[in-house]
């Protein structure tokens, strides 16, 4: 083969050039095909939940709004009177009423309590599970997943015979301890106490799903990067801190939001425990608009009191979205 042949077997292969108009040596590039944005196929799809999720949660929430702004009693409700429109006074005497502070101050606290617990065993338990060997892992995944799948009614009578005064497993162990006696104790004899043991309930319902959504993510730290933080001089804390901790950060913002929105929310942990009658001192939000509403049968004060805890709930998730939104811009 000749040089010339050589050369010429190398050249790209020419581009088919179109001229503007006659009498011009000018070409254009090719036109472009213009891409098509998805049209309304998507929307076609989301249809069905969309629906759905309008059906399920739009009425209930247009009757909740409709009946705060109501004088809505049990005369109202049998159809003896109408309903009379007046405005936010429901809301007045809602926020105007120091039992209603109390009971957003416990409902606080009580969450916060929760989801703190909650995300720290999680996390220990899910490290944990990072170093054990694989069946005991898969053996400690089994039972996480049992006690996540038990229904509420059946985890909260086990934790009233765990802590009952007379027949209590617990109150039976603690006693066999030296210079400790703890038979008849009452548990629910004040407030502190028996939030506390329904606080455990909620976050022995919560600790499964919290490990494993931890576990998956800690499948996604880099190796690398931690062995590049030990070479360096960091200890189990400092590769904690400064490795798995930011790369976990996303997730966590989510549980601890999930976590915060279901504590807050928390109905049937308290209302079984207490034989459906929650005394003063175990009122929650949840509970307080029940009590309200169907007790008292103030239904629109308890409208009321359930619309300003969902406008609580929604500043959560507010929050929650201007955390992942920073997260995003950092990435």
């Amino acid at each position: 083969m000749s040089a010339a042949q050589t050369t010429t077997a190398d050249l790209p292969p020419a581009r088919r050039q179109t001229s503007t108009g006659p009498g011009t040596g000018k070409t254009s590039a090719p036109r472009q095909r213009r891409r098509k944005g998805p049209g309304a196929t998507p929307w076609l799809l989301l249809a069905p939940c969309l629906l759905i999720i309008v059906l399920v949660m739009g009425y209930p929430l247009f009757r909740l709004v409709s009946l705060s702004f109501q004088s809505f009693g049990k005369s109202e409700l049998w159809g003896f009177k109408d309903a009379e429109f007046v405005g936010f006074d429901n809301f007045g005497k809602v926020l105007g009423d120091g039992v209603f502070w109390s009971v957003v101050l416990r409902t606080i606290v009580f969450a916060a309590g929760a989801v703190v617990l909650t995300m720290v065993i999680g996390m220990l338990v899910a490290l944990l599970l990072q170093k054990v060997s694989g069946w005991v892992k898969a053996l400690i995944s089994v039972a996480l997943v049992a006690s996540w799948g038990m229904p509420i009614i059946v985890a909260t009578a086990i934790f009233k015979w765990i802590f009952d005064a007379d027949y209590g497993v617990l109150n039976y162990l603690m006693s066999r301890l030296p210079g400790v006696d703890m038979i008849g104790h009452n548990w629910f004899a004040g407030g502190p106490q028996g939030l506390a043991v329904i606080m455990l309930l909620v976050v022995w319902g919560a600790v499964p799903f919290v490990v494993i959504t931890l576990s998956a993510g800690l499948t996604q730290v880099p190796k690398e990067l931690e062995e590049a933080a030990r070479l360096d001089g960091a200890g189990a804390w400092g590769v904690f801190r400064h490795v798995t901790l930011p790369i976990l950060k996303p997730i966590i913002v989510m549980l601890t939001t999930l976590s915060v929105i279901w504590d807050m929310g928390v109905f049937p942990q308290v209302f079984v425990m207490r034989n459906g009658n929650p005394e003063a001192e175990f009122q929650l939000l949840t509970t307080y608009s029940y009590k309200q509403a169907f007790v008292v049968n103030d239904y629109s004060g308890g409208s009321a009191i359930a619309l300003v805890t969902v406008l609580l709930l929604l500043a959560v998730v507010a929050v929650y979205m201007r955390q992942m939104l920073k997260i995003g811009e950092v990435e």
